[in-house]
């Protein structure tokens, strides 16, 4: 089988460490006897400097084309004058309404040889294995009004919290379709103590819920989720939350692995089941760490992860995805970290390392 993947290195670290990403993914594909084409594109600041716009037509339409999205990092201070006109973020937001990625899984789970990698008590963390799916194309990012404007008392600016019924029905059906693969433990996510937004959330998700008898629906306050995420995160398995919500506790939740650099993502345009191939863009969750940038510093593991759910949920390859975190297990049990992961007793290595000692994992089981 041939596979096309639309190549987006964006800004910062995001090259350096999608190109360690993209020999991974080639390397894995070529083991189980696939080809795989990169067909590279620009997004965000350097789309911007290059075409005047983070997104150009002619990308959205090759990533359409494509069978998935391999993406690095978008943005930095180069881009970052809140007056201007485009945004490096705005490619990353029109890809995922271009694309009609509904729908975002990351992932976090703490690996026994990094429980004393994070500011956490080890025994807080420990056997924590829990995956957040943040609705991704509704909600405050979206939503009408969003403007700002000037009377004669100041500056005004509004955002709306918007969801209709059919969007939360189908993220709900996301993380029950998931759950059902897991622990059957799913927490749905909302401030239905304040919210109209949230109220209609929380009722959907109790009619959805009637389809998966077998799976037990908790409602948790976002607030209130942010504290047990940090008191007993052990205790949640699948977190369903609305864009802005999803956005925030993910990275709260980064921290209970160690680092973001440990964090993989999937934005997905459909409801993931067992053998379907569904289009989607992979990315780590992490930033352009534009300081990072240049230095052989930032961590590709989260990147290669990403590629890991791109073989499972686009490809079609679930052996391929468990080769890579096999891989991935591997080197950081020998001791191998980058900066931000480092223990006493470890090795420093750098990105293009640390992608290199992952790839020679992966090519060794062949």
């Amino acid at each position: 089988m041939k596979f096309d993947i639309a190549y987006l290195p964006g800004d910062g670290v995001g090259p350096e460490v999608a190109a360690e990403a993209a020999r991974v993914l080639v390397a894995v594909c070529n083991r189980f006897g696939h080809d795989v084409t990169l067909h590279e594109g620009d997004i965000g600041g350097i789309a911007i400097d290059r075409h005047g716009e983070a997104l150009t037509r002619e990308t959205l339409r090759m990533c359409r084309k494509c069978d998935a999205v391999l993406l690095g990092a978008v943005g930095g201070p180069k881009w970052d004058d809140p007056l201007g006109s485009v945004h490096p973020e705005d490619g990353l937001l029109g890809l995922r309404k271009g694309l009609k990625l509904f729908a975002n899984l990351r992932p976090v789970k703490v690996l026994p040889m990094l429980e004393n990698s994070t500011n956490l008590k080890p025994e807080v963390i420990r056997g924590v294995d829990l995956i957040v799916v943040r609705e991704l194309t509704g909600g405050i990012y979206f939503g009408k009004p969003k403007k700002r404007w000037t009377t004669a008392k100041g500056r005004k600016a509004v955002d709306s919290m918007l969801y209709a019924d059919y969007e939360i029905e189908r993220i709900m059906r996301v993380g029950f379709e998931i759950a059902r693969s897991r622990r059957r433990k799913l927490a749905s996510v909302d401030k239905a103590n304040v919210l109209a937004s949230s109220r209609l959330w929380r009722e959907v998700a109790v009619e959805v819920s009637l389809d998966y008898p077998d799976v037990e629906l908790q409602h948790v306050l976002v607030d209130a989720c942010t504290m047990r995420l940090i008191q007993r995160p052990v205790e949640y398995d699948v977190l369903v939350a609305s864009n802005m919500f999803g956005d925030i506790i993910t990275d709260e939740a980064s921290m209970l692995a160690g680092s973001m650099g440990m964090l993989a993502s999937a934005s997905l345009a459909g409801v993931p089941r067992d053998g379907v191939r569904i289009h989607g863009m992979y990315e780590p969750i992490h930033g352009s760490a534009p300081s990072r940038a240049g230095q052989n510093m930032a961590n590709p593991i989260a990147t290669i992860m990403s590629v890991a759910m791109m073989l499972r949920y686009s490809l079609g390859l679930p052996q391929g995805a468990e080769a890579i975190e096999r891989a991935v297990t591997d080197v950081l049990q020998t001791g191998y970290r980058t900066y931000d992961i480092m223990g006493t007793g470890n090795t420093k290595v750098g990105t293009s390392e640390m992608g290199r000692l992952i790839l020679e994992r992966v090519l060794q089981e062949a």
